[in-house]
């Protein structure tokens, strides 16, 4: 219960602006500017309690409390390492990031990428912090998380050996920022060596927020130099690298002057008149500033003297700079990978740029509700969550010539790093997208069905499933409407995800089946609409007051099950669920059933019963989990995978199955909550709102 609680009560937060990142959310409850005045009155350095300066913060393997890469250790302030620190000296740049003896090479490349755009860089490192002024020994930063921005409050204590930053230091040695927001990002992944081994990719999400593509340039599509162009358009922030085939490769220089398992910006791509036709180039930066390309179209290279003097003024092709242009055909030939970190819209604040329109949703895989595997899980795929997409607009001058729809999907598992420490690999998560039939469509609470699902194959999806946090795919479709269904490749695996989709137009999407609602038909009898047979049972089951107490209802209906132990099988009915049976029925208040009530349950159960029979296919006696969507809703309940996941927690067994009683306890218990909040939300907003007391009367109740 604590746990929902805490994931509504987020979601709650998040309607209401906070998550985003002029509202990060404090990490731990930590906030910055309370705890920095706190320590200013007490005149004390804060000291982190929910990332101490401790061997559990370090690591808990090859960094673990008994390593020999752990012996010698010493956590110690800037102020204590040096004489005079700075947080930024001169603006933050790539010597600022110089790796130490942890494997998070990746991180440090997508750090380097910050330092390129200073709205980005302000973004993640908050400005205003330093040693001198106010200085309490406490720092913060600010991260995308699993779709939300959170501000992460660190102590600026440090693991040091000899006197020296074990991890990311400045060239200098004086400068602090970027040990302080490697110390950031180990605290949110749980330590330092949660940190190793990574894509740049997934340092330049959690930077900006955004989604990445990645390119093998050696299989680069015919459109990709359009595709960059129409990237740089829209702000995103573009890296590129050349493998390496073994550790001594690490930085090595080619003869051209590129450097090997280094990471490059992409920076411009541009066309421009050489000879009578038009060439591609793209400029790219070594984050270095030094060691440039020396080939064709590099600075002062003899192609440059061909070309035009006002495209070489508007290039601005021989500042020495450690940027340089070179031509397409060169850069797919000798780059390895391009990657593309596709940013939010609220991003960049200049109008020059373009944006892409942009949807995000949270979901889960539950075991035995909405964990259904891959399409080659038929009996299974159907239960996945669902998330429509709806295109209506047309690319404007599409770069590979075809009309469409472009859009991105992007698919993140959450928690991966943070999961290591407990050897829990990463699910192998992929995705599917189906076309919308055309008797369905404008429906806006739709979930596909096997009639669906089963008998028409998807239109487009991941290319593969795999065991990373995250998989994304470019896509372009005719206008429509789509489904997509993200998944773990096999069924019944437990995870939580983010789905983003980011289209070039405006595109309507939404997470299917979040209706919730109840259609239960009222029954108006009277007493002689009552068979006497029934009255004749009714008379000697109810005894002298004419009336059904809770221990009484609890046997007739505990005998009345089991005769038919056969076809339905059921633990008995609970005390709980017979005082909800009354408190749903009794109308006069006297906390029994009389006729009329009793008549009432008595056909509630019979309706029931055909439902329960209806969905028990393989005639077990029990019913499939999988099968309570289709089943509540039949009993004239629509339900979110939410509410759904929550009842099949409370009321399947250890195997996800759900016995007769279990179904009418659930059943009954969903009408009874319906009518409270009915009474309470009299304006029919669908929102009410309790006090103290009412919510524990009726919590209780």
């Amino acid at each position: 219960m604590s746990n929902i609680a805490k994931v509504l009560s987020r979601r709650q937060d998040r309607g209401e602006g906070l998550g985003t990142n002029e509202k990060a959310i404090p990490y731990n409850k930590q906030d910055y500017q309370s705890l920095k005045q706190e320590c200013l009155a007490k005149r004390a350095l804060f000291c982190d309690p929910t990332f101490p300066a401790e061997s559990d913060s370090l690591g808990y393997n090859e960094l673990g409390r008994y390593s020999f890469k752990t012996k010698g250790v010493q956590w110690k302030r800037p102020k204590e390492l040096c004489s005079n620190p700075e947080f930024i000296m001169d603006g933050a740049n790539r010597t600022d990031i110089c790796q130490g003896a942890l494997g998070d090479c990746w991180l440090l490349a997508a750090i380097a990428s910050l330092t390129l755009d200073k709205e980005i860089l302000e973004r993640v490192v908050p400005s205003g912090q330093s040693f001198t002024e106010d200085y309490a020994g406490i720092f913060h930063f600010q991260f995308w998380q699993y779709g939300e921005w959170v501000d992460v409050v660190i102590d600026d204590r440090l693991p040091t050996r000899d006197g020296k930053l074990l991890f990311v230091h400045s060239a200098e040695g004086s400068e602090f920022w970027s040990a302080l927001l490697e110390k950031a990002y180990a605290k949110v992944n749980g330590s330092y060596e949660a940190l190793t081994g990574g894509s740049t990719t997934e340092g330049f999400e959690d930077f900006t927020g955004g989604i990445t593509e990645n390119y093998e340039l050696s299989k680069a599509p015919p459109n990709l130099f359009k595709l960059v162009q129409k990237a740089l358009a829209l702000g995103s922030l573009l890296g590129c690298s050349i493998d390496i085939t073994n550790s001594y490769e690490t930085e090595a220089v080619t003869s051209l002057k590129l450097v090997k398992g280094h990471a490059y910006s992409v920076t411009a791509a541009e066309e421009v008149h050489f000879r009578g036709s038009l060439v591609q180039l793209v400029r790219i930066r070594n984050p270095w500033g030094e060691v440039e390309w020396t080939g064709a179209w590099s600075d002062n290279s003899k192609e440059w003297d061909s070309v035009r003097p006002e495209e070489k003024a508007k290039l601005d092709y021989s500042a020495e700079d450690g940027e340089f242009w070179m031509a397409y055909s060169d850069f797919i030939q000798q780059f390895s990978k391009l990657e593309i970190c596709n940013l939010t819209p609220d991003t960049l604040s200049s109008e020059e740029v373009n944006r892409w329109s942009y949807s995000q949703f949270e979901g889960n895989w539950r075991v035995g509700s909405t964990a259904g595997g891959c399409r080659n899980n038929p009996a299974t795929f159907c239960s996945n969550p669902q998330f429509m997409i709806k295109l209506e607009e047309i690319d404007d001058d599409p770069h590979d010539g075809v009309n469409g729809c472009t859009f991105l999907v992007g698919l993140i598992q959450k928690d991966g790093r943070k999961d290591k420490r407990f050897g829990r690999d990463l699910n192998t998560i992929g995705f599917a997208i189906y076309k919308v039939p055309d008797e369905l469509k404008g429906r806006s609470n739709i979930h596909l069905g096997p009639d669906v699902l089963l008998r028409q194959r998807s239109v487009a999806g991941s290319n593969t499933f795999i065991n990373l946090r995250e998989v994304s795919e470019r896509f372009k479709l005719p206008p429509g409407e789509y489904i997509i269904i993200p998944s773990t490749f096999e069924p019944h695996r437990k995870g939580s995800f983010i789905l983003r989709v980011f289209a070039e137009k405006e595109a309507d999407a939404s997470q299917i089946g979040t209706e919730i609602s109840a259609d239960v038909k009222k029954h108006f009898i009277s007493e002689k609409d009552i068979d006497p047979h029934f009255k004749r049972l009714f008379s000697q089951v109810a005894g002298s007051d004419s009336e059904v107490s809770v221990l009484e209802l609890q046997q007739i209906l505990n005998t009345v099950v089991s005769k038919r132990k056969s076809n339905v099988k059921t633990d008995g009915f609970s005390l709980e669920t017979c005082r909800h049976i009354i408190s749903l029925l009794d109308k006069d208040g006297s906390g029994k059933l009389g006729l009329l009530e009793f008549h009432t349950l008595w056909m509630k159960i019979q309706k029931y019963l055909e439902i329960f029979k209806h969905r028990d296919t393989d005639n077990s006696g029990t019913m499939s989990s999988l099968e309570m969507r289709d089943a509540v809703k039949e009993a004239g309940f629509q339900l979110n995978n939410d509410v759904l996941e929550v009842l099949i927690a409370r009321y399947a067994n250890q195997e996800y199955a759900i016995d007769f009683d279990s179904f009418v306890s659930c059943l009954i218990r969903l009408e009874l909550l319906f009518k409270m909040f009915q009474l309470f939300d009299k304006k029919n907003t669908g929102k009410i709102e309790l006090d103290i007391l009412q919510w524990l009367c009726l919590a209780l109740s």
